[in-house]
């Protein structure tokens, strides 16, 4: 059953990075975004300023990490909203931790541990990296951040928050929100215990 959220919840991925072209896992690690990724977030900008209005009776909350934060920014700024840096941050909405497995690609990962990544290819939900997190517990951790909006809310974090978004907000399958692509540049619209990209 999905959490009741009565409001509105306009979620962004934060645009793309060096890491994110090269297939890196980024997970907590303070990667920046590059010149298109830039460009991604200042494309929505349009689409922002149609959901939002002027932008006066919605929260804007970030994930504190450096490409959500420019990837806020650059938006806002684009959307007319001004001043740019006007946002909150919340720590609970970072990207899932990869612990050991930061920085490094699936080829690479395979290569190095391929018994850990089959087992992962098992329950991508449930499993837990060395030294990280799982989406479950990524979940848990987003659960108290929902609970405590109390309007329409726009916020900017990473694909591993959507993730948790959909199972939690639109009641997906977790199974399915695993196969689910999650965009740079577009916005994802949480509303009626359903999701749809803008």
């Amino acid at each position: 059953m999905p959490f009741p959220l009565p409001h509105r919840l306009i979620f962004m991925r934060h645009g793309e990075t060096d890491w994110n072209r090269e297939g890196r896992l980024q997970g907590q690690r303070d990667v920046p975004l590059n010149a298109r990724g830039r460009d991604q977030a200042r494309g929505v900008g349009a689409d922002l300023r149609q959901l939002v209005g002027d932008g006066r009776q919605v929260d804007f909350i970030a994930s504190p990490l450096e490409r959500t934060r420019e990837t806020m920014e650059l938006a806002r700024h684009s959307a007319g909203f001004l001043p740019a840096d006007t946002y909150a941050m919340d720590d609970r909405l970072k990207e899932i931790s990869f612990g050991d497995w930061e920085g490094t690609t699936w080829d690479e990962l395979a290569a190095r541990d391929p018994a850990r990544v089959r087992e992962r290819k098992r329950d991508k939900w449930g499993y837990v990296p060395p030294g990280g997190e799982s989406y479950a517990m990524l979940a848990e951790r987003v659960r108290p951040w929902l609970e405590s909006l109390s309007g329409d809310t726009v916020t900017v974090a990473h694909g591993g928050v959507a993730r948790a978004l959909m199972v939690l907000l639109a009641d997906t399958e977790p199974v399915q929100a695993m196969r689910e692509l999650i965009h740079q540049g577009r916005i994802l619209l949480f509303e009626g215990g359903a999701f749809r990209w803008v």
